[in-house]
């Protein structure tokens, strides 16, 4: 088993949502190789969820795990606290709870908009403001939230998650300058095409309408984005907050 002592996040505890697989996963057990301890949830697939924590605890991390929703705010705190109870402390949050369905906007309904801001943007407003005072106690800490391509380029058949992941950039910046007395920094990464299983909540696939592809010529690997979101995390990073870092072999150039 690895030794946990060397690791750069020795010692510290990172929770990330939506960890059932994908990229998230991948964070995870990245982040456990450093040393750190785990807290994941996923509101769609125990199996995905459980087998993240295997992973984790194979790297030689604790790993407190449960089934959440991040709509819900009494789950969103009542998980925090246990997690923190359990692991001792918090120091890093990743928000990557999501969901990607398609619908044409003539097809777009109140309660569809309000479903992806309600899991992408309140979501991870609630865990953050659920994991803040534990950083502060914690002597500061680490956000990274999960953004989209989508929100800066647009995308067919999907305004609500465009919305919803371009409010994820301003609430970046936002917290990064309120937090920064704290020594919490915030930033966002946000991936490309990402070659990755699709969950349940994005209903097909629909390619960008400019037809664009990466310069770099293949689609991204999962732990391409995830080792960003690692170094966010690291002590490396400390003079990066408030940034949207895009890892998309230049299938975008801001």
């Amino acid at each position: 088993m690895p030794d946990k002592t060397q690791g750069r996040l020795a010692g510290k505890v990172a929770m990330i949502t939506g960890a059932a697989n994908n990229i998230a996963r991948e964070a995870a057990v990245m982040m456990a190789e450093e040393g750190a301890d785990l807290a994941i949830c996923t509101l769609q697939s125990e199996e995905g969820l459980t087998e993240t924590a295997r992973l984790v605890e194979a790297e030689g991390g604790r790993c407190f795990h449960r089934l959440m929703d991040v709509r819900k705010e009494d789950q969103v705190r009542g998980f925090v606290a246990d997690a923190g109870a359990e692991l001792g402390r918090l120091d890093i949050l990743v928000n990557s709870a999501a969901v990607r369905r398609h619908y044409p906007f003539a097809e777009m309904t109140l309660e569809r908009w309000r479903d992806a801001h309600q899991v992408i943007l309140e979501g991870s407003f609630l865990c953050a403001h659920a994991a803040v005072p534990h950083m502060i106690q914690a002597g500061g800490g680490a956000i990274v939230n999960m953004g989209g391509i989508s929100a800066h380029q647009g995308h067919i058949e999907r305004c609500q998650v465009t919305a919803a992941k371009a409010g994820l950039v301003g609430f970046t910046k936002g917290l990064a300058v309120e937090l920064a007395s704290h020594q919490i920094r915030v930033n966002c990464v946000v991936p490309g095409t990402i070659n990755t299983e699709k969950g349940t909540s994005r209903d097909k696939r629909i390619p960008h309408p400019s037809g664009g592809k990466p310069i770099w010529g293949r689609e991204g690997r999962a732990e391409e984005p995830a080792s960003m979101i690692r170094y966010l995390c690291l002590p490396e990073a400390s003079y990066v907050t408030g940034q949207t870092i895009h890892v998309n072999g230049g299938y975008y150039l801001p």
